[in-house]
C-alpha cells in the first residue's frame, strides 16, 4: 500500500512511519510533505497514493486549504492533537480521525477500516484507461485576490498562463496580468485542452490569443500573443513542436 504523510513536525512523521510499519509491513511511505504549498505542488505533479495520513495544522496554514486548491482523490486518515476539526474533516475524504499521541491499536483499526471500505487489495489498474476517458468539467473561472478585493476572471478571457519568478500568473485578453494560486501543471489539467496548449515549461496559451507564429531557429516556433507587450519570447519547446502543430492543424 502506497502512502503519503502530510506532517510538518519531523519527530511526529518519523514516529508515524514506525507505527505504520508495525501495523502493516506492506505499507510503503512514498513521501512526507510539510506544508500546504508543498502538498499542492506534489499532488499536482504526482500520481495519487492509495492513502494519505494528514496532520491538520501545518507550517503555512490548515490542511483544508489543500482541498480548496486541488482535487484530492485518495482517502485521508487525519492525525492531529486537536479534536475541534473533526466535523470539518469528515466533510472531505476522511475515513478516520486519530488524536495524538497516536495509539497503535487505533491506528491499526483505522488501516483495517480503510482496507474494508476501500478494498485496497483489489487491482484498480484495469479501470484506469476507462477513468481517463470519462468527461470532466473544465474550469470556467479563476478567483483572483487583488489587495483587499476578489475578482473572478472567466477562463475564456485568459490569453495565457505563465510563470515569473516562481509565481504563476494569468494574462487576459484585456491586457491585464493577475497572480493565481495554481501550478501550471494543475492548470493544464483544469482547462480545456482543445483551447489551451502547454507550449513550454513556463507558458500555456489560448488558441484565440495567438496572433502570429514565426519559424525560429532549430525548427522551433515563436508565438506572438494579442495585447502582450512583454519582451520575453514565447517559444514552443523542441519536444512539443510536433504536438503543437497537430493541435493547430485539427
Amino acid at each position: 500500500m502506497k502512502i503519503v504523510i502530510i506532517e510538518d513536525e519531523r519527530p511526529a512523521s518519523q514516529k508515524l512511519i514506525r507505527l505504520l510499519k508495525g501495523a502493516d509491513s506492506g505499507i510503503e511511505v512514498i513521501d512526507v510533505l510539510g506544508s500546504v504549498e508543498q502538498s499542492v505542488n506534489w499532488f499536482s505533479e504526482n500520481q495519487s497514493p492509495e492513502l494519505i495520513f494528514m496532520d491538520i495544522q501545518l507550517e503555512d496554514g490548515l490542511c483544508f486549504e489543500i482541498f480548496e486548491k486541488i482535487q484530492i482523490e485518495a482517502p485521508v486518515i487525519f492525525t492531529t492533537a486537536y479534536d475541534e476539526y473533526a466535523l470539518k474533516a469528515f466533510k472531505v475524504n476522511s475515513i478516520d480521525y486519530l488524536l495524538k499521541p497516536i495509539n497503535p491499536d487505533e491506528l491499526r483499526n483505522a488501516i483495517n477500516k480503510f482496507n474494508t471500505v476501500h478494498g485496497t487489495k483489489q487491482d484498480y489498474s484495469k479501470y484506469e484507461s476507462v477513468i481517463r476517458q470519462l468527461p470532466h468539467q473544465n474550469k470556467e473561472r479563476f478567483l483572483i485576490k487583488i489587495g483587499e478585493h476578489y475578482k473572478s476572471v472567466l477562463t475564456s478571457d485568459v490569453s495565457c498562463f505563465y510563470t515569473l519568478e516562481r509565481s504563476v500568473f494569468l494574462f487576459t485578453c484585456f491586457g491585464k496580468s493577475y497572480p493565481v494560486d495554481y501550478s501550471l501543471d494543475r492548470i493544464e489539467q483544469l482547462v480545456d485542452s482543445r483551447l489551451f496548449f502547454r507550449v513550454n515549461r513556463n507558458f500555456i496559451v489560448h488558441y484565440d490569443a495567438i496572433q502570429d507564429m514565426i519559424i525560429y531557429s532549430s525548427n522551433r516556433i515563436k508565438i506572438i500573443l494579442t495585447n502582450r507587450q512583454e519582451k520575453e519570447d514565447i517559444l514552443v519547446s523542441r519536444e512539443r513542436v510536433s504536438d503543437f502543430k497537430r493541435w493547430m492543424d485539427r
